[in-house]
């Protein structure tokens, strides 16, 4: 029996969430949260009733103890983060949007901890002890020693007959040009099972426009499965032998759109994980997405099973 059933890694920060729209030098009051691409899977993954683990690097600060404190409570394992004495955990800030608009968000993780991962990181006996690996481009856009060590994370993990997820979650403001970012996600992409991009990142990352040849392009180059988000529109899925849409799941009231895209992922992932068919996989992606979206907080509107309706898991 394997120890988890995912794996994750990559920076979480402490979020303060302004209380009121408008420019975040006026804002006065503001709620504590947690933030990063990785951990909002994780928790999403851990609330469907997956065994989660979260590979990392925190600060020796009250920032790494509210994060730790918060995993503990949804039940992902930090087992393997280290803590680091010498750098600071990072942070950031996020404005009140309103009418479903994207918010602003100022980050402050230049040196931090978990900006320091590297090959010294890799843990073996914890990472395969897992049955899949969920990688993003966050991670992989974080230092050159964090980026090597997503290359060998998800080398390691496919060599030893993992299944590899990745979303490129393009993060451009981190990497030294567009042109870099575009070969180095993308020689990360070809090397991973299922790859879930935005529609605007496959443009990106391809150069194409149409979702059916974007989907393509990594189908054709060993990809199994893409999934690609279509936002309002719900997403277009295509492996070698097969492809299909699947609707969004109406909202009615967007209050906060960071974090949809992290609980379409672990929507999709944990339903491939328990083997529902890839049509299925889509619709929990896009309903889970669908949650997240009607609460503040990237990772707060993620649901249980119960309130999908969903089973226990075995």
């Amino acid at each position: 029996m394997t120890a988890l059933d995912v794996v994750t890694f990559g920076e979480a920060m402490a979020m303060f969430v302004a209380t009121a729209p408008g420019d975040l030098a006026e804002v006065e009051t503001f709620t504590r949260r947690m933030a990063g691409a990785e951990t909002n899977v994780a928790v999403g993954l851990a609330r469907l009733g997956l065994r989660v683990g979260w590979i990392s690097r925190l600060g020796d600060d009250s920032f790494a103890r509210f994060i730790r404190a918060t995993l503990a409570r949804e039940g992902v394992d930090c087992g393997a983060v280290a803590t680091d004495p010498a750098h600071p955990t990072g942070f950031q800030l996020k404005s009140r949007a309103m009418n479903g608009a994207d918010p602003r968000v100022e980050y402050f993780r230049r040196g931090s901890a978990a900006s320091l991962l590297s090959l010294a990181d890799w843990n073996a006996g914890y990472a395969l002890g897992a049955r899949h690996l969920h990688a993003t481009g966050v991670a992989a856009a974080l230092s050159p020693s964090s980026y090597e060590f997503s290359s060998h994370m998800i080398a390691e993990m496919r060599r030893a007959g993992r299944t590899v997820s990745f979303d490129p979650n393009l993060r451009p403001v981190l990497w030294p040009s567009r042109e870099v970012m575009v070969d180095k996600l993308n020689a990360l992409a070809v090397q991973a099972n299922w790859v879930l991009p935005g529609l605007a990142e496959g443009r990106i990352l391809t150069g194409l426009e149409r979702a059916e040849d974007i989907a393509a392009y990594y189908i054709d180059r060993g990809v199994e499965l893409v999934v690609i988000k279509l936002g309002p529109a719900g997403a277009y899925w295509r492996t070698a032998d097969a492809s299909g849409a699947v609707a969004a799941v109406r909202v009615d009231t967007v209050v906060d759109t960071v974090g949809a895209g992290d609980g379409f992922a672990a929507g999709v992932i944990s339903a491939l994980i328990e083997g529902e068919s890839i049509p299925d996989a889509v619709m929990r992606g896009n309903r889970v997405g669908a949650f997240a979206i009607q609460v503040i907080g990237d990772m707060d509107g993620l649901p249980t099973r119960a309130e999908l309706g969903l089973p226990l898991a075995a």
